[in-house]
């Protein structure tokens, strides 16, 4: 069967018969990334040929515009999520490769560097990525099962003590409510991540279009006699749960354990909804020694090795990251 390849971008009006398993790649996440400043979605489809036309594939793909004046700095860059979703699972490498294909041909030679992430396999797509010039890196995965045992049963014993203490001295954790907590969810979000120039923060009206739809995601404050010492934005998608951004004040109140806190109450929640798994998106390279990583994993998470592919337009800097990078 052959296949015929288009890709939507904001302003284009979305074909209808699009799959929705997958939040990553939804027309859902392609309206809030179109609404949300300095994104552009790029949705690339495979619709059947012969007989009447049908969706069996498609891969959301989002170029974000990046500008700061310290450090200075400008330039795109395209992430992807997952391999897309599929109508089927048969011939779904082959499918991906189709897709990835058509948006490298179009992205490619215009974003600084394109970065696809969370692969549900290590070596899915292996072949059509190094096709199109992407280069594996090793990075660290974990999360946390929620179905068999409770978050309880899988806490470190010291963690719980200091959760235990920390809701003793009154700390707590509730979702984002009123257009005051908001701002302070963002305030906090972006202060913790002013010095960190890799980690890329969405505009507001990301994470508002997230308030604003609770099945596709929710906004935590952490809060100590009305001051907010925490925050995490958490994502569903196929019974799953994403902790994708996190904030503490871990040094002003270090005894109310904030971050501790922030991240209990995310495995809590998404436990208590009745979600299977808790992923944290960004525990980052697999270094032999890695604080975060350390503390996340005493919640009782599993740690998986996994690849992070780039692709830099820059083609002798492509090359040799390839070289260094060879697996």
């Amino acid at each position: 069967m052959t296949y015929r390849a288009k890709i939507y971008t904001s302003g284009d009006p979305l074909p209808p018969g699009l799959l929705e398993d997958s939040f990553f790649h939804s027309p859902q996440f392609f309206a809030i990334c179109q609404q949300t400043p300095r994104h552009r979605p790029y949705l690339v489809t495979l619709e059947t040929e012969e007989g009447e036309p049908r969706i069996v594939a498609q891969l959301l793909a989002v170029v974000r515009y990046r500008i700061s004046w310290f450090p200075p700095y400008l330039y795109k860059h395209c992430r992807i999520m997952g391999e897309g979703i599929y109508l089927q699972e048969e011939h779904k490498d082959e499918l991906f490769g189709l897709m990835l294909h058509s948006l490298t041909a179009r992205l490619g030679p215009h974003v600084f560097y394109m970065e696809l992430s969370h692969l549900s396999q290590k070596m899915f797509g292996y072949k059509h990525l190094r096709d199109n010039r992407f280069f594996p890196v090793r990075w660290m995965s974990i999360h946390n099962s929620l179905h068999s045992r409770t978050p309880e049963e899988r806490i470190s014993r010291q963690m719980q003590r200091r959760i235990d203490a920390a809701y003793q001295r009154g700390v707590i954790t509730d979702e984002v409510q009123t257009d005051s907590d908001f701002k302070e969810f963002m305030k906090l979000l972006r202060q913790h991540n002013w010095l960190k120039p890799k980690r890329f923060i969405p505009a507001d009206e990301f994470f508002r279009q997230l308030q604003d739809h609770p099945d596709d995601g929710r906004l935590f404050l952490t809060r100590y006699k009305g001051h907010i010492v925490g925050c995490s934005a958490v994502v569903y998608s196929q019974r799953q749960a994403y902790l994708w951004f996190a904030a503490y004040r871990r040094k002003t109140y270090a005894w109310t354990h904030p971050r501790e806190l922030t991240i209990w109450h995310a495995i809590k929640d998404a436990h208590q909804r009745g979600y299977e798994h808790i992923f944290f998106m960004d525990v980052g390279l697999p270094f032999r020694k890695n604080a975060f990583r350390e503390f996340i994993l005493r919640f009782g998470g599993k740690p998986v090795s996994t690849y992070r592919w780039f692709r830099l337009s820059i083609k002798w800097l492509n090359s040799l990251l390839s070289w260094i990078y060879r697996d």
